[in-house]
């Protein structure tokens, strides 16, 4: 069987890359199409397997710059050459799940959200803070874009939902009933032991865009002057910084093993933004430590109120001092958590994914067999 593998864009690492290379170890011999792909911002990983880019990958700074190309990825993506494959896994939360396959393959589409900007066009114009002549072009193309993106939908045979939020979104705006696998946390990467001394800080690691709703996290550490130690870059770095006071700390970019360490030790780890799932809470209940998180979407998946973490359910400042003004973290068992983490290690991904995949390549051949008409070979 031929199988390929799809993704959006390769000019990040976070969630939605791992499952990326999860999919890829089920499959080794897969290549890998995505619209651009730039080795520098992601996992070394990626150096070793077969990547195949679109026609952007030439155009002049978009690895670093891809937003203002918007209107090219759905070309892009339908461009793409995947004649010759059985079975095409996509995974996507923009463009990925837009290509064109031949009748007789099969696409699964793991799905990490449809398309945030596009469903939720004014939350993401007011925090992305966009300028006028961007606001009066956007809404042209966003309802275009809504479009495709429905009638893209179209094309999958299968999706599967990284969180029951995202099932939801995918039955309400493409009408699709999805399933739901959660992605996959490579827990063996981060050492636990319960007995661990831990410090007196509250971590947070992101990349530093707006959606993800940092802002909140430094205000209410501010307001009750409590250290907070920030992981990540973005384009928010410089705002986020005038906002800090003396108790936050900005460590940039840090290596794996320097961001285990911050986790091993924290009181906390802090998730105010409203995600579809989520990867980074269930690291830090790797190495059994608590959550602190909004209390929405994805993170009701992952985190469970009173025994691995802590909710806010107002996504204000003042829900988030309210609860970090009365948190203890003696209250929280660190074996529980750690167990919890071990539900969604990356070998219950692969198992879970595999047994999916099977099972719709079953029902495909038996439908098949069903259909071939039956002769009559009598003389």
């Amino acid at each position: 069987m031929k199988v390929a593998i799809v993704h959006d864009y390769l000019n990040q690492m976070g969630g939605a890359e791992r499952v990326v290379l999860a999919l890829h170890e089920l499959f080794p011999d897969a290549p890998l199409y995505t619209s651009i792909y730039d080795p520098e911002r992601v996992d070394k990983a990626f150096q070793q397997i077969d990547i195949r880019t679109s026609f952007m990958q030439k155009l002049p700074l978009v690895k670093k710059h891809h937003q203002p190309f918007l209107p090219l990825y759905p070309f892009a993506m339908e461009n793409l050459d995947l004649r010759g494959y059985d079975l095409v896994l996509s995974s996507s939360s923009a463009f990925g799940k837009g290509v064109i396959t031949r009748p007789e393959t099969m696409h699964i589409c793991y799905c990490h959200t449809p398309m945030r900007w596009c469903w939720s066009y004014e939350e993401y114009v007011e925090r992305e803070q966009l300028g006028k002549v961007a606001r009066s072009i956007l809404p042209f193309m966003i309802t275009g874009l809504r479009i495709w993106d429905q009638t893209s939908a179209e094309r999958v045979d299968h999706f599967i939902g990284n969180s029951p939020v995202v099932v939801d979104r995918i039955r309400k705006y493409y009408r699709r009933e999805a399933a739901y696998i959660p992605p996959p946390v490579d827990t063996a990467r981060f050492p636990f032991d319960p007995t661990v001394a831990t410090g007196n800080y509250f971590l947070l690691l992101s990349r530093l865009v707006p959606y993800k709703r940092i802002d909140l996290a430094i205000e209410a550490c501010n307001r009750l002057q409590l250290p907070l130690v920030i992981i990540g870059g973005g384009r928010d770095e410089a705002r986020l910084k005038q906002m800090a006071g003396p108790t936050i700390r900005f460590m940039g970019r840090l290596s794996d093993e320097e961001v285990i360490q911050y986790f091993i030790h924290c009181r906390a780890f802090l998730f105010p933004g409203e995600e579809d799932f989520g990867i980074t809470p269930l690291e830090a209940q790797a190495c059994g430590r608590p959550v602190i998180a909004y209390g929405a979407a994805g993170a009701l998946a992952s985190v469970v109120n009173g025994v691995t973490g802590m909710f806010f359910h107002e996504q204000t400042v003042e829900s988030l001092v309210e609860v970090l003004a009365s948190f203890n973290e003696r209250m929280f068992q660190p074996q529980t958590i750690h167990d919890h983490a071990l539900e969604f290690d990356t070998t219950r991904f692969r198992q879970r994914m595999m047994q999916f995949i099977e099972q719709k390549l079953g029902e495909a051949n038996t439908s098949t067999i069903q259909r071939i008409p039956s002769r009559n070979f009598a003389s």
